[in-house]
């Protein structure tokens, strides 16, 4: 037998079905074919046969156990043909309108998900889970239409793959406190104003992009900076830490990369506490680690990131931090950070109809 699986012919089915009327076994058949037995089993238990001793009583016993290869072969062709279950989310539907508008400003399937429940809670044909609006992008047949919508996802892999990454930058740090030794209330994250912070690189790490991430709210700032030297890395952290107000600037969780050697003076300049993460353990800033993920989408791994003014990096944070988050019940960073500033049902108002 061949490695690739091919489906049974009306010439197979013909000589199955003459078999049987003959007293083959199953099995017996299977070998003639140079079919596996599970094939043959399948074929049988879907189109009717029956064994006979399965048939006590009087009468003739049926020719073949009741199997019949036209009606077999009828039966597997218009079930090759047409899905058992109509697709609710494909191209050129209500549904697909809508998802196809979130996916183009960005959003992730699963924020799209939890929106669409969102918005439209009483209306389920408006609705999709995140699988499903994989399974219909990737199901997609190969074609320029079916490129662009992955373009739209956030990695644009053509394939579903988890990702890996890994990083080292550690130096020797004057004074560094650890993270063993933060107080309590910024474990629990119940008070806005600690951050995580650390680099994204461009090619060949010739250039730098700053990043911050309120542990809370999951709100997001980014730095510009001509270089990762420690001179740039506190001032251009400075720069926009000192646009947030004092009481939602109180400390800051970084790795042990040498740009943050300086930390007693961004202390000094902005307020924040500086505390360090352990070596190798990205998962103790993890969401910052997450974001910094999030953001490869505009900020490409091995491009060149110095081309990016502080207001280019403005506009790139505002739409991670209007976008809903699972993690905060769907509701968006910009709108726990600045409830007073941000109406989200406006905004997705202007978004949908920017989008149509």
């Amino acid at each position: 037998m061949g490695k690739k699986y091919k489906q049974l012919s009306i010439e197979e089915r013909t000589m199955i079905q003459t078999q049987l009327s003959m007293g083959f076994k199953p099995g017996q058949i299977a070998r003639e074919l140079g079919r596996s037995a599970s094939t043959l089993s399948r074929e049988l238990r879907r189109h009717g046969w029956v064994r006979a001793r399965a048939r006590p009583g009087p009468g003739r016993p049926m020719l073949a156990g009741g199997y019949r290869a036209e009606a077999a072969h009828r039966c597997a062709h218009a079930s090759s043909v047409k899905p058992r279950v109509e697709r609710r989310l494909k191209p050129g539907g209500l549904l697909w309108g809508h998802v196809a508008s979130y996916l183009k400003v960005g959003y992730s399937p699963e924020q799209i998900a939890g929106t669409l429940a969102t918005v439209h809670p009483d209306n389920p044909l408006l609705q999709a889970c995140h699988e499903t609006i994989y399974t219909a992008i990737y199901a997609m047949p190969r074609g320029e239409l079916r490129t662009e919508v992955i373009g739209w996802l956030r990695f644009g892999h053509a394939k579903r793959r988890p990702r890996a990454r890994g990083d080292d930058r550690r130096g020797t740090i004057p004074d560094m406190v650890s993270i063993h030794d933060r107080p309590p209330e910024i474990d629990e994250r119940l008070v806005p104003g600690h951050w995580e912070g650390d680099l994204i690189k461009g090619a060949h790490n010739k250039s730098s992009v700053g990043t911050l991430v309120e542990r809370t709210t999951l709100f997001t700032v980014l730095a510009q900076m001509d270089d990762a030297k420690t001179v740039t890395a506190v001032k251009s952290f400075g720069q926009v830490l000192n646009r947030i107000e004092a009481q939602k600037r109180l400390s800051m969780t970084y790795d042990q990369g040498r740009e943050m050697s300086a930390h007693a003076q961004l202390t000094e300049s902005t307020g924040v506490k500086v505390y360090f993460a352990d070596p190798h353990s990205p998962w103790q800033r993890g969401i910052n680690e997450n974001t910094n993920g999030l953001l490869r989408q505009y900020l490409p791994k091995g491009s060149d990131l110095s081309g990016f003014t502080q207001e280019d990096l403005d506009a790139i944070a505002w739409k991670l931090n209007t976008r809903p988050r699972k993690s905060l019940g769907f509701k968006c960073p910009a709108e726990l950070f600045t409830p007073d500033a941000f109406d989200f049902r406006q905004h997705h108002a202007a978004l949908f109809a920017l989008g149509s």
